[in-house]
């Protein structure tokens, strides 16, 4: 709970505000002790490893010895006894330097464990010098195979693809051989703990990573408890800035008569909102790349100015001020967005991330329906405002959880202070974490070509990129304009107040849930299997869900459509929202994990991009569904849109059979 504490903001400000001296980690602990595997990286004359040796193995007490020598020996079949008259040396006496003590034992085995070698002492020497040479050969083969990364003498980063985080691995994946092996390694049973030499480079730079494969700092390695913990608290702050969109709904008519504004003006107040939330991504998802900023900060800063801009927006006399104020707390909310999906990949490998990514979709789906649940009874029971006001009531909790318990995620911003600590207690300045390399080599104009260029680069010169992110910010948009077809259709039809219209948006959280459900046993008993016995197969294979899901995208348009009459009972239509539902939450998983496989060294800007194409044709149907509705009605209106889905599906089909062509003449995809 300590470590909570200390990893979460809270603590991080109080280590600042103390220097150090409380909430310490264990590099500035009194008994810390550097990992033997370090010691030697150190290490560059032969008397310093025979230093090492002493302070591993030092010299034993005599009559220990012999009683534990004598007892080994009098165990049949030991391997690893001393014969104790073989090591009487010439006057008849114990020659000491040669009984292996408990304590040689175990130095022997750790160094086996990190590539060592067996080292003997004094009397050894000779032999000593001779395995010193292959002994830091074998160390440095040891290193590459269990080190995070490794960079050649220009600095350039040469990552290897096993214990690093799963966003990171990828964005250093450059085949498919690469991401099968990444699959492989996320697959395998979990194994001993074992040490992790640190790479050391030709200009003599250590490179710090996770002291052992289970190291408790390594965001993949963390209890259950604590990745559970993290997973809710960012699935919540998701949930209240979804929220935040469509909780203004029921509030459009009491904006329009407060202000004298058409109903088509007052929607900018959800439309800016959802256009915010798109552009934010843009900014904040490379920022929370950078190893010495991480994910914390963007989350905390930005989320704390959005809870304080709630107060101003629910007191405005200005309807200009209004909307600016909204476009604000779009924008201040979306790191939730752009890196919700990254802090998961930080927790889980890449064979769990599907798990953690659809509750992660959850918050985010349901957000925006239970937003009118929530307003509709208070903004008909009091004002307009009210919708505003809960925002904050929501909101300000849910930052102050943040801000006591939510731990960075980020592995390279992690080891990046690991070495600052380490340099700091051994005053060795060649400790240095990869991320402070690739640091070091980042510059302004790489930062803004990845940030602003590249996400729409990318949707401009692949074909599959661009009708992925069109037919999701299709499915999006339509989405968002039930937000203005429901009250035409629950309220003017049937005859609903506000907060009875909200309830109507249940049916949206039941189909998630019933999606999630049946996507996860898809995962679990299919998907997961064929991975360990067959390996990762062709990306395509992500999609056969897909296939089945794209029809019910059309299926639920229609019923909604040609149902939504008095004559009908009004769960008739509820279904068909629920159908829809069903279909879009999962086309939306399947894409999402079939990007990230065929182009996994762009996958920060493909979702960058893909998030602000949905959100901008989301906020443009905000804006367009009403007058739509309006002259078209809405089973027409409706069918015209599940037109547009139909069309699609013909894509999928084209991306799930003929999908290995487009990624050979693709150049961007992995080969």
């Amino acid at each position: 709970m300590s470590d909570l504490f200390r990893d979460a903001p809270l603590g991080q400000i109080i280590r600042w505000v103390t220097k150090n001296r409380v909430l310490q980690y264990p590099e500035e602990r009194s008994d810390f002790i550097l990992p033997f595997s370090y010691k030697i990286a150190e290490a560059t004359t032969t008397e310093s490893l025979e230093d090492i040796r002493r302070e591993e193995s030092p010299l034993p007490n005599v009559d220990t010895v012999l009683r534990t020598a004598s007892q080994s020996g009098s165990q049949p079949g030991s391997q690893d006894t001393t014969d104790v008259e073989k090591e009487v040396d010439g006057d008849g006496g114990y020659d000491l330097e040669k009984i292996k003590t408990a304590k040689d034992l175990e130095f022997e085995a750790q160094g086996r464990r990190s590539g060592i070698g067996h080292i003997r002492n004094a009397k050894g020497d000779k032999e000593f010098e001779a395995h010193r040479g292959n002994s830091a050969e074998r160390l440095r083969q040891t290193s590459r195979s269990l080190k995070t990364t490794k960079t050649n003498r220009t600095g350039k980063s040469v990552r290897s693809i096993e214990r690093i985080p799963t966003q990171t691995a990828l964005a250093q994946v450059r085949t498919q051989e690469d991401l099968e092996q990444q699959l492989s390694n996320a697959s395998m049973p979990r194994q001993p703990s074992q040490p992790i030499a640190p790479g050391k480079l030709d200009d003599g730079t250590i490179l710090v990573d996770w002291y052992d494969t289970d190291d408790p700092a390594n965001p993949q390695n963390w209890t259950f408890g604590k990745k559970l913990l993290t997973l809710t608290l960012i699935c919540l702050y998701t949930l209240a800035v979804y929220m935040g969109s469509a909780i203004y709904t029921p509030s459009t008519q009491g904006v329009s008569q407060r202000f004298g504004v058409s109903t088509t003006a007052a929607e900018l107040g959800l439309s800016l909102y959802v256009l915010a939330y798109g552009v934010g991504p843009m900014l904040f998802s490379p920022i929370s790349e950078i190893p010495v900023i991480g994910r914390n900060p963007p989350y905390i800063i930005t989320f704390a100015i959005f809870v304080i801009l709630t107060v101003p927006t629910a007191l405005v006399e200005d309807f200009a001020g209004l909307l600016v104020l909204r476009f604000l707390l779009g924008f201040f909310g979306s790191p939730c967005l752009a890196t919700g999906g990254a802090s998961m990949g930080d927790l889980y490998s890449l064979i769990k991330l599907p798990y953690a990514i659809c509750l992660w979709a959850l918050a985010a789906t349901c957000g925006p329906a239970l937003g009118p649940i929530i307003s509709g009874f208070s903004v008909d029971a009091e004002n307009w405002r009210w919708s505003l006001w809960e925002m904050l009531w929501l909101a300000g909790p849910i930052w102050i959880l943040l801000f006591l318990f939510l731990p960075e995620t980020s592995g390279p911003n992690i080891l990046l202070h690991r070495a600052r600590r380490l340099r700091a207690l051994t005053g060795d300045d060649r400790l240095k974490s990869q991320s402070e390399i690739d640091q070091a080599n980042l510059h302004p104009r790489q930062v803004a070509l990845e940030a602003l260029w590249r996400p729409i680069g990318l949707m401009l010169l692949d074909p599959a990129i661009a009708f992925t992110a069109v037919y999701i910010a299709l499915l999006y948009g339509i989405y968002y304009s039930f937000f203005e077809a429901f009250p035409l259709v629950y309220v003017d039809i049937y005859g609903f107040n506000l907060g009875q219209m909200g309830l109507t948006f249940l049916s949206i959280t039941v189909a998630v849930l019933i999606s999630i459900a049946s996507y996860w046993s898809y995962i679990y008993w299919r998907v997961e299997p064929d991975i360990r016995a067959n390996g990762l197969g062709a990306p395509e294979r992500r999609l056969i869900p897909a296939l089945f899901a794209a029809w019910l995208c059309p299926a639920g348009l229609f019923i909604y459509a040609w149902t939504s009459r008095a004559d009908v009972h009004w769960i008739v239509s509820v279904v068909g929202v629920g159908i829809f539902t069903v279909g879009i939450f999962i086309l939306i998983q399947c894409i999402f994990l079939y990007l990230p496989f065929v182009y996994p060294q762009y996958a920060a800007s493909l979702f960058a991009g893909n998030d602000l194409a949905r959100s901008t044709l989301a906020a443009g149907a905000v804006l367009f569904s009403g007058p739509l509705f309006g002259n078209l009605g809405i089973g027409p209106g409706v069918s015209l849109l599940a037109a547009f889905t139909a069309a699609c599906i013909a894509g999928v089909f084209v991306l799930f059979y003929y999908g290995d062509k487009l990624r050979a003449r693709s150049r961007f995809a992995a080969k």
